[in-house]
C-alpha cells in the first residue's frame, strides 16, 4: 500500500495497473468481439469490462481504503459520494466507439480526486503504448514504449491559425457556432481523451467541448493538462470540478494552453 499523500510514489503502480488493463483490452481488440448497448445507448464490449475489473483489483491493492468510481460501476448515490475526500475516478476504456472502429484512438484513464480536483492522472494508449501521466506539483510527462519518460508542456502562445482538436465521433451545432466565432483555425479530429493530451504536449492550442461528457472521461487528462501548464475550464472561465452534484455529466468546457487569450468569449 502506498500513502495517498505521496502522489509521486503512487504514479508508478498506477501506470503499471493501466498498462495491465491495456493488455486485457488488446487481447480482445485483436480478435472478433461483440458489442452490447447500455441503457444510455452507449456501446459496451468485453474489453470495457475486462479493463474495469483489472483496474479495480489493481487500485484496491495500491490503496485498499479508497473508493473507486468507474464508468462501469457508476450506481453510487451522491449522498454517499459527497463525503469522499479522496477517490479513484476511472474510465476503463475511453473511446469505445473508436475501439469498435479499430482506429487505435482509445485510452485507459485513471485519476485520483482530492476535494473535487484531479491531483493525479494517467492516460494510457494501448495500441501505441504511449502513456501520459501527471501528479500535482510534479509536472506532466509522456512515455512512449520503453523509452524514458520526458516532461511535456502546453504551447504557451497559440499559433495563427489556432490549432483546434475535436471529437471524431461527437460533433454538435454548438461546436460549429463556437468555431465560427473563433475565426480562422485548423481542426484536427481525434478520439477519446487524446484530445487533452495533444494540448498537454503542445501539439494543439484549443479543445472546445460543446457536447456531453461524463466526469470519468475528463479527470485523468485534466490533471495532465493542468500539470503541463494548461487549463480546463467551464465556458464561463471557472474551473471544471468533480463530485459536486448528483449527475456525472460535465458542463461544456474548454481546454487550452495559452493563458493570455479569453477563449470563453467565443462561447456566447
Amino acid at each position: 500500500m502506498v500513502k495517498i499523500s505521496d502522489l509521486n510514489a503512487l504514479l508508478t503502480p498506477v501506470i503499471e495497473t493501466c498498462k495491465s488493463a491495456g493488455e486485457k483490452i488488446l487481447q480482445i481488440y485483436n480478435q472478433e468481439f461483440s458489442v452490447d448497448i447500455k441503457a444510455d445507448d452507449s456501446p459496451l464490449t468485453a474489453a470495457d469490462l475486462a479493463s474495469h475489473h483489472c483496474l479495480v483489483d489493481g487500485l484496491n491493492m495500491i490503496q485498499p481504503k479508497l473508493p473507486v468510481l468507474s464508468e462501469e460501476s457508476a450506481e453510487i448515490s451522491y449522498a454517499e459520494r459527497q463525503s469522499w475526500e479522496y477517490y479513484w475516478l476511472i474510465d476503463p476504456l475511453d473511446g469505445t466507439k473508436e475501439f469498435i472502429k479499430r482506429n487505435g484512438e482509445f485510452t485507459v484513464n485513471v485519476a485520483l480526486i482530492h476535494n473535487n480536483k484531479p491531483v493525479l492522472g494517467v492516460v494510457y494508449v494501448p495500441v501505441s503504448d504511449d502513456c501520459y501521466f501527471a501528479a500535482q506539483n510534479h509536472g506532466a510527462f509522456k512515455q512512449s514504449g520503453p523509452v524514458n519518460a520526458a516532461p511535456i508542456s502546453v504551447r504557451q502562445q497559440a499559433l495563427s491559425p489556432v490549432t483546434v482538436v475535436g471529437s471524431r465521433s461527437h460533433k454538435t451545432g454548438e461546436l460549429a457556432d463556437y468555431l465560427a466565432r473563433l475565426g480562422q483555425h485548423e481542426i484536427r479530429s481525434i478520439g477519446s481523451s487524446l484530445k487533452f493530451c495533444l494540448i498537454a504536449e503542445g501539439s494543439a492550442d484549443l479543445y472546445p467541448r460543446m457536447g456531453p461528457t461524463c466526469e470519468w472521461d475528463t479527470a485523468a487528462a485534466q490533471c495532465v493538462v493542468e500539470q503541463a501548464g494548461g487549463s480546463v475550464t467551464k465556458v464561463d472561465g471557472t474551473a471544471l470540478r468533480y463530485n459536486t452534484k448528483d449527475s456525472y455529466l460535465n458542463p461544456y468546457f474548454l481546454v487550452f494552453g495559452d493563458q493570455t487569450k479569453d477563449w470563453s468569449q467565443f462561447a456566447n
